[in-house]
């Protein structure tokens, strides 16, 4: 790291790009404390709030918005990327930067043309088993390429996994159970289902999962259950006679202790759920967003195929299907300790340290 003095970041937009970013700022920032990192954002992306929450430096550039088909405001898409790749040029030269890392979304693209103009050398992280546009142009001009996923169809990608927090990727889920179980309110020793849609809720995992309350109550399964916070119409109706309890909450601020407290979680499959389940050894039964390019159901598959999860198509989910199929799961000690291991196999706990020995490798050329 001694040669490293300054790595730029570039990953602003969705949450999905924010938290590999913050993960491998920490993993540097472990290593060489006097290191120098700045984050690239927009003015209206999640991380003019998270990344100053994490103690790191963002400077804002112009938004590159590539449209996902052809309309006339693809017409102006020109002279934002001259615009944006002039201001971020001059912030690479201002920083004196030795590497820019990207991960995807509006920032990354002005990012990569701006490095390749002032000659700073570009590694690529992709999160996504589909990747974005900005990462497929990027991919073509930069000194390592890495990937989430086995098989990301990415130029020269090289299998590395998802950057995460520590508090996940070193995350003893058995050590915190009970822990986390009264942290909850949950009894320390029944079978407990996670249920979370992501930081807003999922209409669809929110029905079923209600709708199947006292069917899994009564049969002795508690259940946390993270709403969504705009989702108040969502109530769960009264346990059966001596059922178990369910928790319904808006929001998990503590995810670490949410899966510590879990034997099977219910939940969408963007590539930072499927990755920090897996870290954690945490099996679920994945529900692909319904829209969008089919990435979701690409990020699950490796953990299903390993053997660690399920797949339910979110037009397949109700209240019979979990029922049916992930009840039986949650009575059978023996079985959730099977997909558990599977899981666990499947995840890549240490991807922020394999990422950060290509930024110092590159950065020190």
């Amino acid at each position: 790291m001694s040669a490293v003095r300054s790595v730029v970041l570039a990953g602003g937009g969705t949450g999905g790009h924010i938290e590999p970013m913050l993960a491998l700022a920490d993993a540097l920032r472990r290593r060489d404390p006097a290191l120098r990192l700045t984050c690239l954002g927009t003015a209206r992306g999640m991380e003019t709030r998270l990344v100053p929450a994490r103690g790191y430096d963002l400077r804002l550039i112009p938004p590159v918005p590539l449209p996902r088909k052809p309309t006339p405001d693809l017409l102006r898409v020109p002279g934002r990327v001259r615009r944006a790749v002039a201001d971020t040029r001059a912030l690479l030269e201002e920083l004196d930067a030795d590497v820019v890392v990207g991960f995807g979304g509006y920032v990354a693209l002005p990012a990569y043309l701006a490095a390749r103009r002032a000659r700073v050398p570009v590694v690529v992280h992709e999160q996504n088993a589909l990747p974005g546009l900005a990462n497929r142009i990027g991919a073509r001009l930069a000194a390592r390429v890495a990937v989430t996923a086995p098989g990301t169809p990415l130029h020269r990608g090289e299998h590395v996994g998802m950057p995460l927090r520590r508090a996940i990727s070193s995350l003893d889920r058995a050590a915190r159970r009970a822990e986390a179980r009264a942290e909850f309110g949950l009894d320390p020793d029944r079978p407990t289902l996670l249920v979370f849609g992501g930081s807003q809720g999922a209409a669809s995992l929110n029905r079923a999962a209600v709708g199947a309350a006292r069917a899994l109550t009564a049969a002795g399964v508690q259940v946390l259950h993270a709403r969504g916070p705009k989702n108040t119409d969502v109530v769960v109706p009264g346990p059966a006679g001596g059922g178990a309890p369910y928790v319904l909450v808006d929001y998990l601020e503590r995810m670490d202790l949410a899966y510590a407290a879990a034997d099977l979680a219910l939940c969408r499959s963007g590539a930072v759920t499927v990755a920090e389940l897996s870290a954690v050894g945490l099996p679920a039964a994945f529900v692909p967003l319904p829209i969008g390019n089919g990435e979701q159901r690409r990020n699950a598959l490796p953990v299903i195929e390993a053997g660690g999860g399920l797949l339910v198509e979110d037009a397949d989910l109700d209240p019979g299907w979990i029922t049916g199929t992930l009840l039986p799961l949650l009575t059978d000690p023996a079985a959730l300790a099977g997909l558990a291991r599977h899981a666990a196999a499947a995840g890549v706990p240490d991807a922020d340290e394999r990422l950060a020995d290509i930024v110092c490798e590159v950065a020190s050329r």
